[in-house]
């Protein structure tokens, strides 16, 4: 049958829709396990073994995105598919965001739609199948069907743009992450983001984008999203490029350039590896400065990073590349040329995301080791 030989986790609080999907998909032969909230999936799928998840958004005790985060401390994997009658983009985007395979919105009248979507995760696991760019592919049409509408409003675009931002404050062991950044339209054309690879790499990332309209918010998702590949990649020792910014920069600019967006991004990547701090800088494009703070009077101090292209571009040329190793106290920061930007870093003045019309846009973030 067209699901033989897959075991398959059904999370769903609704007893007559779990019953109903259980037995299509056991119709179909797949052998199912359910469960009716995320703590009792959770459990089951620390003691099994599972080709796939299918849990809903919204359950009792531990929802289908909470469970989603705990899955990927044990096997970042196994494809998920997340089924909700919540229609927000930014349960989308944050499904997405957080390793969902697919996403589908209750009600479900064809439940060959569920059958669908299971091939088609199962598909993007198949490495002897699908080669990195197919997948990679797949991963951008699957964008692309979801948050078309982004293009034509302004007010989704912001919301889902700033459900992808950090907070202002990151805290890592041994290191702090802070940022401010002042914007002055419905959508940011600045994005920033970090995260901890594995136990010894830090990466930090701030972009540009031009132009600056609504399809700055679809970029911030499409790059999230191409980071995320790259982090799955890693952890699942397919790819180290996440942690080399030099190829990073590389193959995001070969994924916007085809992305059909038609935007450019400036662009700083840093990762910081933990047990030397040792840091790597590559940046495109001129819309950022690096700097060195230190010192009790906290002055910058440039580093030198030749300008380059702007990612985006078909004839592009390579980034910029610096090595830097951090001696204790010493902070890595990366900024806008505004100067009330710059002044605003030397003085610590760290507020996350801003909405404000009489500031610049633009803005900083500050990588301290301690």
């Amino acid at each position: 049958m067209a699901l033989s030989k897959l075991t398959i986790l059904l999370v769903e609080d609704d007893p007559v829709f779990r019953k109903l999907v259980a037995s299509f998909l056991e119709r179909r032969g797949a052998k199912v396990f359910e469960a009716e909230n995320g703590e009792q999936g959770l459990e089951a799928y620390k003691s099994h073994s599972f080709d796939i998840v299918i849990a809903d958004l919204s359950m009792p005790k531990l929802g289908g995105l909470g469970m989603l985060k705990a899955l990927r401390h044990y096997n970042p994997n196994i494809p998920v598919i997340i089924v909700s009658g919540n229609q927000g983009m930014s349960d989308v985007v944050e499904s997405l965001r957080n390793g969902a395979s697919d996403y589908l919105v209750k009600p479900i009248a064809d439940l060959y739609l569920i059958e669908n979507a299971i091939h088609e995760s199962l598909n993007h696991t198949l490495e002897d199948a699908l080669t990195i760019d197919e997948r990679e592919s797949l991963s951008y049409q699957e964008l692309t069907q979801n948050l078309a509408l982004l293009e034509q409003n302004s007010a989704a675009a912001k919301g889902v743009q700033q459900q992808l931002f950090p907070p202002s404050r990151v805290e890592y062991s041994n290191v702090t992450i802070d940022y401010s950044l002042f914007n002055n339209n419905e959508v940011s054309a600045h994005f920033i983001d970090t995260a901890m690879i594995g136990d010894k790499h830090i990466i930090v990332y701030m972009a540009h984008f031009q132009p600056h309209d609504n399809r700055a918010a679809f970029a911030s998702v499409l790059l999230k999203s191409f980071v995320n590949q790259k982090i799955s990649d890693f952890q699942s020792e397919i790819s180290s490029s996440i942690i080399e910014p030099f190829n990073m920069l590389v193959y995001l600019n070969d994924r916007m350039s085809h992305s059909g967006l038609e935007i450019l991004v400036d662009m700083t990547y840093i990762v910081l590896e933990l047990n030397h701090y040792r840091a790597a800088i590559a940046q495109s494009g001129s819309e950022f400065r690096c700097y060195l703070k230190s010192g009790e009077s906290h002055q910058l101090s440039p580093l030198a990073l030749p300008e380059s292209l702007q990612l985006g571009i078909s004839s592009w040329c390579k980034p910029s590349v610096q090595f830097r190793t951090l001696l204790l106290g010493e902070k890595l920061c990366i900024a806008t040329h505004t100067e009330e930007h710059k002044q605003q870093l030397i003085a610590n003045q760290f507020h996350g995301l801003i909405h404000n019309q009489t500031i610049t846009p633009g803005g900083f973030i500050q990588l301290s080791i301690h």
